[in-house]
């Protein structure tokens, strides 16, 4: 159920409101413009409605905050107000507002207008994860990885906390492609993006489709030995899957992995760390493939295989 705050200093039509909204919605109602920015910044909401006549902040200056705050910006806000004229309609509109409801209000011209712009909203926000997401697969896609993975880095600087880097392919791919065909080497790329993804769940957690068969992760906090015993994990479960590949290669498709932990600091470089992961992956390939490989910024080196 799609959440609306109401921020109305009169209990009595904040109720009103909700009274009209809730069989619907999720309705949380505040009634002051400092209460309202406070659960806002929540990021739980998918429409405002706002009155403009409150004391200490008003409606228009508290759609300017709304406005000027990344994390409520993207918020569409209706404003509520008994102020009809042209000039402060078209005010509103000018700071961002996306609509206005005029007391007294119809229970029918506000559910109308609500349930209109809660679907618009609903459709940016499917549009906006489409255009981060890997359509063959569902996971991150390159764009969104590019985006994350620094701004992860950058999290890890700042409160001085292990960073894991991972780069990870399917083994022997261009042969399961020449031998089954390019729709069952999709269908195999799939399987394995939901396998490896299904075992990195955390909001810290990312993984994406870095291009063709390979795949990255960028996992923040614990130690090298549990990123390492992490995707241990995660490669036997795509041998787990046992989709089978071209006899004289390997009865199952598999995959390889490479990874580097550390804490990182000020003059430490992302873009090094990543070029050290996919050494180790390539190591991994070199020792035999279908294993991992890691390397940690206190120089061990930790080989799943000997």
């Amino acid at each position: 159920m799609e959440k609306i705050l109401v921020i109305d200093d009169s209990p009595v039509q904040a109720n009103l409101l909700k009274s009209i909204l809730e069989d619907t919605y999720d309705v949380t109602m505040v009634h002051t413009a400092e209460s309202g920015l406070h659960y806002a910044k929540t990021g739980e909401y998918s429409l405002i409605l706002l009155d403009v006549i409150m004391p200490s902040i008003n409606g228009f200056e508290l759609l300017t905050l709304l406005q000027k705050d990344a994390s409520t910006q993207h918020i569409p806000v209706i404003l509520i107000t008994s102020l009809s004229d042209f000039q402060n309609e078209e005010r509103g509109l000018t700071l961002g507002a996306v609509d206005y409801i005029s007391k007294p209000f119809h229970p029918l011209v506000v559910k109308a207008r609500v349930n209109t712009h809660i679907k618009l909203y609903q459709y940016r926000a499917q549009i906006e994860r489409q255009a981060t997401l890997d359509q063959l697969t569902g996971v991150a896609n390159r764009r969104h990885y590019n985006t994350v993975s620094l701004e992860r880095w950058q999290d890890a600087v700042r409160l001085n906390v292990p960073l894991s880097i991972c780069m990870m392919d399917i083994d022997k791919f261009k042969i399961y492609n020449d031998t089954f065909g390019h729709v069952a080497g999709d269908k195999a790329i799939a399987a394995v993006a939901g396998a490896a993804s299904a075992r990195l769940q955390r909001a810290t957690d990312l993984f994406a489709r870095y291009g063709g068969e390979e795949f990255v992760t960028v996992i923040m906090g614990g130690t090298a030995a549990d990123a390492f015993e992490h995707m241990k994990g995660i490669r036997q479960a795509v041998e787990d899957l046992h989709i089978p590949h071209n006899e004289a290669v390997s009865p199952w498709v598999t995959i390889s992995a490479g990874g580097v932990t550390l804490v990182p600091g000020p003059r430490d470089s992302y873009d090094m760390q990543l070029k050290i992961a996919d050494t180790m992956l390539y190591d991994a390939k070199r020792f035999g493939r279908n294993q991992v490989v890691w390397y940690s910024d206190t120089m061990e080196l930790w080989r799943e295989r000997k």
